[in-house]
């Protein structure tokens, strides 16, 4: 039932092809999308670094004449950027969501506006394939962020 849910998605995006790939056709679906997470995560990438920025490492890696480019770098982006992760991870789940309402909204075919159809019309296999898809795509964008947590901060391993 994924596998025929999938090939319809697929099916629908090549006869569309035309529409989706003109910018005119993803300028205000990006906009309503994107502002909120952006403006969001763009403030706390600002506050966390503001935050690191006069933390005793820092002073030190000063104190011992690395560049500015270095100490940005080496030792304040990957400490600042653990809280915007965590937020982004966070907003993955609420721009999934958003895509589904975004999708019905636009009229794109997709897989939020086969979720709404199959809602509007109770068909519980279309649905329930629609929600395995969708949980899918979010636990592997959590498991890929885990993945990046362990690269930028190796005390998450330990």
């Amino acid at each position: 039932m994924v596998v025929k849910l999938i090939l319809l998605v697929v099916v629908h995006f090549i006869q569309m092809h035309h529409k989706i790939l003109q910018i005119k056709n993803l300028l205000l679906p990006t906009l309503v999308l994107g502002i909120r997470p952006l403006s969001i995560i763009t403030q706390l990438m600002r506050n966390s670094i503001i935050d690191e920025k006069d933390q005793q490492y820092i002073v030190f890696a000063r104190s011992k004449g690395l560049s500015q480019k270095s100490i940005i770098k080496k030792h304040l982006l990957p400490n600042a950027i653990n809280p915007v992760l965590t937020s982004i991870s966070g907003w993955f789940a609420s721009l999934l969501a958003g895509a589904f309402f975004v999708e019905y909204v636009f009229n794109w075919r997709g897989l939020g506006l086969i979720t709404i159809d199959a809602l509007e019309k109770s068909d519980l296999p279309v649905l329930m394939g629609s929600i395995l898809v969708t949980a899918t795509i979010f636990i592997f964008i959590n498991a890929f962020l885990q993945v990046i947590y362990r690269k930028i901060d190796p005390r998450i391993s330990q």
